[in-house]
């Protein structure tokens, strides 16, 4: 690569792992695995070292992911919690070892379970329990301390009166305690937590405590952060001496760690504790390896964010082999036919896997997966479950080519294959069609349409197959009377469900546009078409120029927003809609014109107000929001922690402004 082309990586590399980190740190959601996420940031990390030119203080590569999260207190760490350096093959575990002890010899080095879960520091004064935060970006966290009094583990008191001690730990949830949560939720109509670390993170961040007592964490104690563990001023000389001194105190350690020396008895333990994962009661991501002399980490010191003396072995995705059953399909909420593979269940980071998908038939064929194949399994980012390859060495001959199904399996009508836009996918057109029915009623009530809390497949399925509604307009003609008798319900539960139905006819037309489910309008394009047109009825007047005017809106969305407002389905779904008191008009209209024709891309914490407050803000006064910074950027609009974006920014000479400055510009 040319230096334009390094540097332009680096910044796709910084804006990239900025908003997997905050999806990670912040939002419990991540979309990829870790071991794609520390690849990534290896790669940043050696283009900076081999091209110092393009160092930035504000590189992720500088501080530690995560940021306090509002709703709590933030807090101050005295220590500094930090991150450690990640290697992801023996070699680069040797080589560690080899600049190590190329320092200082004789070296013993502890080797550990990395536990996946979420980093709290634990203090205590005179022997008592006082506070407890996450480790949030590594300076300031948040004060979760009446949550971790809740985790059982974790002593309110210590053995001794010590006067003054700080822990670092790793709170997780069991894995059986997060497959019967998965359970309840799934009972319950709810969405699932994707594996134990983001069960445990969401549990902790409950605002009610005793939300979190319900979810049974645990937390395994891996560090003295700052005070003495004796009480007559005795020093600790190892790593291994404090962890001893804090089980007396009443702490739970780590588990399964050991004190070791030589380069093959460390590879081989690390090695022993990735065969030994599947077998545990937590799920651990990996391997630590540091020296154990306290005075010998001293000596090797510190990198500008990690200590030179500990190292993280990451672990590749895991991956087992089951095998293939069957191949059912499903019908989605569009009538797209998706084959599903049905799995002998195997235990898979961190849960039970029966199901994967297996996308569409041109996959299924590309892969040459068969009926009876044993196969290869790994979760995708560590979530979804998916088949990687099939053991062909492993065929008797009795497996079976799979066939996609002619006809719908759910209403039996002819299926048709299409490639507009969508892809080559094979669909159900039937309006009717029961399936689509169930899976389009769910979209509808979802989060980012009308947002009816409480309203899951299962409910959904007990509602239709109970006569109590067939399509999303009898939702606002039910009652209580109707659901509180149906299976799990109750008096309480159908109060809130009403409640709830209720709440969203105030929704307005951003959502509801986005509920309907027209192809290829997402939540972003509903908005904009709403802004621009105001009314759900000037929709049916709206000509394929004017939804291609539309910005983002292109010809393969505008026809088909103008096939859906053509229907006579359309026509029938607005009508009983406005009879239920659903409104039909968007909710943030535009009131004036001081930021028409402007973009703003919006970075780092800002002092009063959230991004998302801003952001509406913007779009009332017909500004347009952007992801991403380019030459056609008006203002980058900056708070704390500003990242990548605003070294893109400053780069590019596009004007930076910080709230005050922002707010004076709305007020003219």
């Amino acid at each position: 690569m040319n230096k334009t082309e390094i540097k332009d990586r680096i910044e796709a590399l910084r804006e990239k792992i900025t908003y997997h980190s905050r999806l990670y740190y912040e939002n419990d959601a991540p979309e990829i695995s870790d071991y794609e996420y520390d690849a990534m940031f290896r790669e940043l990390e050696t283009l900076e070292r081999e091209n110092p030119e393009f160092d930035s203080p504000a590189s992720p590569t500088k501080r530690v992911g995560g940021m306090a999260l509002d709703k709590f207190e933030k807090f101050v760490h005295t220590v500094q919690m930090g991150s450690l350096s990640d290697v992801f093959s023996p070699e680069e575990l040797s080589q560690f070892i080899l600049r190590v002890e190329e320092s200082v010899s004789p070296v013993e080095y502890s080797v550990e379970p990395k536990i996946d879960g979420l980093s709290v520091s634990l203090t205590y004064r005179d022997g008592v329990f006082v506070q407890g935060a996450t480790r949030g970006d590594g300076f300031i966290g948040e004060d979760v301390t009446e949550n971790l009094r809740t985790v059982r583990s974790i002593p309110l008191t210590l053995t001794e009166p010590l006067p003054y001690l700080c822990v670092r730990g790793e709170v997780y949830m069991p894995r059986d305690v997060f497959e019967s949560l998965n359970e309840q939720r799934e009972r319950d109509g709810l969405s699932l937590f994707a594996n134990p670390r983001n069960a445990a993170a969401g549990s902790l961040r409950q605002l009610d405590s005793k939300i979190t007592a319900k979810r049974h964490l645990e937390i395994f104690i891996f560090n003295l952060q700052e005070g003495s563990l004796y009480s007559d001023g005795r020093v600790a000389k190892t790593h291994a001496e404090t962890l001893d001194r804090l089980a007396e105190l009443g702490f739970t350690t780590l588990p399964h760690r050991k004190t070791l020396s030589g380069e093959r008895a460390v590879l081989d333990y690390v090695e022993k504790l990735g065969e030994m994962r599947p077998e545990l009661s937590f799920d651990m991501d990996g391997a630590v390896v540091k020296v154990n002399d306290l005075s010998q980490r001293t000596a090797l010191g510190e990198n500008s964010s990690t200590p030179k003396w500990a190292i993280a072995y990451k672990y590749p995705p895991e991956q087992k082999k089951t095998k293939l059953l069957d191949i059912t399909v499903a019908v989605g909420r569009t009538g797209v036919i998706t084959p599903v593979a049905i799995l002998e269940p195997v235990r898979l980071s961190g849960s039970v896997v029966s199901r994967a998908t297996l996308h569409n038939i041109d996959f299924i064929r590309e892969l040459d997966v068969r009926i009876g194949d044993s196969v290869i399994v790994q979760k995708a980012g560590e979530i979804i479950p998916e088949i990687c390859e099939s053991v062909k060495g492993e065929r008797d001959g009795s497996e079976r080519v799979f066939e996609m199904p002619t006809v719908c399996p759910s209403c039996g009508s002819p299926l048709t294959r299409d490639g507009d836009g969508d892809g080559a996918a094979v669909r159900c057109t039937f309006v009717g069609c029961p399936a689509q029915k169930s899976r389009a009623i769910a979209h509808f009530v979802s989060k980012d349409a009308m947002n009816v809390d409480g309203l899951g497949p299962q409910i959904i399925e007990l509602l239709l197959a109970n006569g109590v509604i067939s399509d999303v307009c009898d939702l606002y003609s039910i009652t209580e009377d109707d659901v509180r008798n149906l299976e799990g319900m109750g008096d309480k539960s159908a109060q809130n469900l009403i409640s709830a139905i209720e709440k969203s006819k105030s929704a307005g037309l951003e959502r509801l546009l986005y509920a309907f489910g027209i192809r290829q309008v997402g939540a972003v394009a509903a908005e904009s078409i709403a802004a621009r047109f105001g009314t759900l009825d000037a929709l049916f007047e709206a000509s394929l120029e004017d939804f291609t005017a539309v910005e983002d809106i292109g010809d393969i969305t505008a026809k088909n927003l103008v096939e859906f407002f053509e229907s006579d389905r359309a026509r029938e779904l607005r009508d009983r809609l406005v009879a239920a008191g659903v409104h039909t008009e968007a909710v943030a209209e535009q009131s004036s014109a001081v930021f028409e024709g402007m973009t703003f891309v919006l970075t780092g914490t800002l002092p009063t107000m959230t991004r998302d407050e801003a952001s509406a803000l913007i779009k009332r006064a017909g500004g347009k929001v952007s992801s991403s910074v380019s030459k056609k950027t008006s203002y980058v609009l900056a708070g704390e922690e500003a990242g990548s974006k605003l070294t893109k920014a400053k780069d590019l000479g596009v004007r930076i402004i910080d709230e005050p400055e922002f707010l004076r510009m709305i007020e003219k």
